[in-house]
């Protein structure tokens, strides 16, 4: 038996998977682990390159494990590309990748997920029929658009089980995998979920009860939520409102809160805030609880991230 629960980093994983390939090529040289549930693959590039181009038959997620990469989309966006973010392509989509600081002694690696539509479709299915949204936001389904996002460590930790059944060869790889991916899919399906919901809270706030609850929260970020007051606003018993935040977003209207002021506070970082000030401006009652709430979140302090 050798499987082991023991957590992996995708820094560690990626020198243990280097040691037990041999590089075929120093631009993108691929390793393929599985292709049968999913096409796990890990791509190791040795020396910088410019408009490497990685096209995507079925849509694709792509996680950073080093280094970094700059993303350039089809529609003339570029994004970097750091460890603890994903990155999406559509299915028939293309990105063109440079690779700025790869080297031998410093690889840039990434690992990526091919999934077939029909895994797509069939969570699509189960969340339909035991996660029902409300009637006014319509039923489950793939948004199929580039997509970059800071993930949470809960999904970081997910990719790096993935991945590490398969560089270690533990005997359950293949459940891992395939359970992996359909909780790797719910996750992206709720997120895509919750980026509609807040576009349709942009254009027409009222357009339903959850969308009034969501604009509200949106606009009073730094304030406790008040669950007796959300549920008026919402024209909704409090049993109700919880039972529409779980099925449309995955989570409580306080844990909603919580995420939102999060994404917010990297936003404040990324644009040259202070830490100080975007804990306070959150609502954050002091920096070293708004630091133990972001590395939760992001599996690191705001420190480090305003550092990357």
């Amino acid at each position: 038996m050798t499987t082991s629960t023991k957590p992996h980093s995708f820094a560690s994983l990626a020198s243990a998977h280097r040691q037990k390939v041999a590089p075929g090529q120093l631009v993108e040289n691929r390793t393929v682990y599985a292709s049968q549930l999913a096409e796990l693959s890990v791509y190791d590039t040795y020396e910088q390159a410019e408009r490497v181009r990685l096209d995507a038959g079925e849509l694709l997620y792509c996680g950073m494990m080093t280094g970094r990469k700059v993303m350039h989309g089809m529609d003339g966006f570029s994004t970097g590309f750091l460890p603890h973010e994903s990155f999406v392509v559509a299915p028939g989509e293309y990105v063109e990748i440079d690779f700025p600081e790869a080297s031998m002694t410093t690889p840039t690696t990434c690992m990526t997920l091919e999934i077939p539509r029909e895994t797509l479709l069939k969570v699509c299915d189960q969340l339909n029929t035991v996660s029902e949204r409300p009637r006014a936001l319509g039923e489950w389904e793939v948004e199929t658009r580039q997509w970059h996002l800071s993930h949470t460590d809960a999904t970081q930790q997910l990719l790096e089980r993935i991945v590490a059944s398969h560089v270690h060869k533990e005997d359950d790889c293949d459940l891992v995998l395939n359970f992996g991916v359909n909780e790797l899919v719910a996750r992206m399906l709720r997120q895509q979920g919750r980026d509609f919901l807040l576009r349709c809270v942009q254009q027409n706030p009222t357009q339903s009860g959850l969308t009034n609850a969501v604009a509200y929260i949106e606009e009073n970020l730094a304030q406790p939520v008040d669950i007796d007051h959300l549920a008026r606003i919402a024209c909704m018993s409090r049993t109700k409102l919880f039972q529409q935040f779980k099925s449309s977003l995955g989570c409580s209207p306080a844990q909603y809160q919580q995420q939102r002021r999060l994404e917010h506070a990297c936003k404040l970082i990324r644009s040259g805030q202070s830490i100080t000030s975007t804990c306070y401006e959150l609502g954050f009652s002091n920096p070293s609880h708004f630091s133990r709430r972001f590395h939760q979140q992001y599996g690191m302090s705001p420190r480090e991230f305003a550092a990357r």
